[in-house]
């Protein structure tokens, strides 16, 4: 959702603004909406080219729900970046507050279902994973692809549904200040229906959050808890490469398959905490808040500004997957235990490293 333009000291401007309005803002919206498409372009590539080590380590619920999240993420670029772009390259199209357009809807209606979408997946990555984790057992007994399937059509089916209601006069999407965008009335609600849908897309946002955070918490801990009773286990961790080199490298906290999807997981749910926080907190406290609702101080502006934040989580979250994968993760490790003056003088170790790392 990539929506940059100058902000202006009030919400709707006349006709002879609107040109200089979206030419201000035109080269930064080409940019984000280029920079975010080829992010997940390319985490796209790298999980396709990881497709084989996947499946090889039954991992592919992890795949499966990793690449409805960047595909959501980039159909959020690419479709609402190309409404936005219409808006600053149109100078003649002139969008009605008080009489939305079919184009409004539209564009309002995607920005809903692009929105939610990565929230939604998130969640559920989160989720499947603490299963795993904690109940490793059931999780290979009971979850299937085809049930993750079924879940990411049924959470893009709800995504779908909230969106398209107001198309369907449950509610309506309306232009949102400065004029380059179109969205849920946030400030002032025209029926009960719009306060309604406002309410359902800011709490489905941070219950995906909060759920994303707590299922996170217990994977870490249970990946913390065994990490420690195999430390215990072992008399001397860092002897380890010149006993048995082959299990312990695979046995390394960096080198585990689970740490490097739980450390995904980790930056991913903290980027979009803090990208969609602002932007959905602010929708809840406008509707729930009468007096604030009416009131123009800074609002207007602020809502903006949280929006700016929230498109940039669809610009970071190809860059987790891209930047935090095992490889990338292995060669950290390394560097730190080439700091190390019992490791340095272990030849074996070295050698295995380079074995672990020529499977990756």
């Amino acid at each position: 959702m990539n929506i940059n333009s100058t902000e202006q000291p009030s919400p709707w401007l006349n006709s002879s603004t609107w040109p200089s309005v979206r030419s201000s803002g035109i080269g930064m919206s080409c940019f984000t909406m280029t920079f975010g498409a080829v992010s997940n372009l390319t985490a796209l590539g790298i999980l396709a080219k990881s497709h084989i080590r996947f499946q090889r380590q039954s991992k592919a619920h992890f795949l499966l729900l990793t690449v409805a999240l960047l595909l959501a993420d980039l159909g959020g670029h690419v479709i609402p970046g190309a409404f936005a772009l219409y808006l600053h390259m149109d100078p003649g199209y002139k969008m009605q507050a008080e009489t939305p357009t079919i184009f409004c809807q539209i564009f309002g209606a995607s920005m809903v279902f692009f929105g939610l979408c990565p929230l939604l997946f998130g969640c559920v990555m989160a989720m499947e994973r603490c299963v795993a984790v904690t109940q490793p057992f059931f999780h290979a007994a009971m979850i299937t692809v085809t049930h993750v399937r079924r879940v990411v059509l049924f959470l893009s089916s709800l995504a779908f549904m909230l969106a398209v209601l107001p198309l369907f006069a449950m509610g309506t999407y309306t232009t949102q200040f400065p004029g380059t965008w179109c969205f849920l009335p946030i400030h002032r609600s025209l029926s009960t229906a719009d306060t309604y849908l406002a309410l359902a897309f800011s709490c489905l946002g941070l219950t995906a959050l909060t759920l994303s955070l707590f299922s996170n918490i217990l994977t870490g801990l249970a990946l913390l808890q065994a990490r420690m009773k195999l430390k215990n286990a072992k008399t001397k961790s860092a002897t380890h490469c010149t006993r048995r080199p082959s299990s312990a490298s695979t046995s390394s906290l960096f080198c585990s398959l689970d740490v490097e999807m739980m450390t995904q997981l980790a930056v991913i749910t903290v980027v979009s905490c803090v990208c969609w926080s602002p932007f959905l907190i602010h929708i809840l406290v406008m509707q729930i808040n009468q007096s604030l609702r009416f009131s123009n101080d800074g609002q207007d502006g602020f809502t903006l500004l949280s929006l700016r934040m929230a498109s940039w989580n669809q610009i970071l979250d190809p860059w987790v997957y891209i930047l935090l994968r095992r490889v990338v993760l292995f060669r950290v490790c390394c560097s730190f235990k080439t700091q190390r003056p019992l490791v340095t003088t272990n030849s074996s170790c070295a050698d295995t490293q380079r074995q672990i790392f020529s499977l990756q």
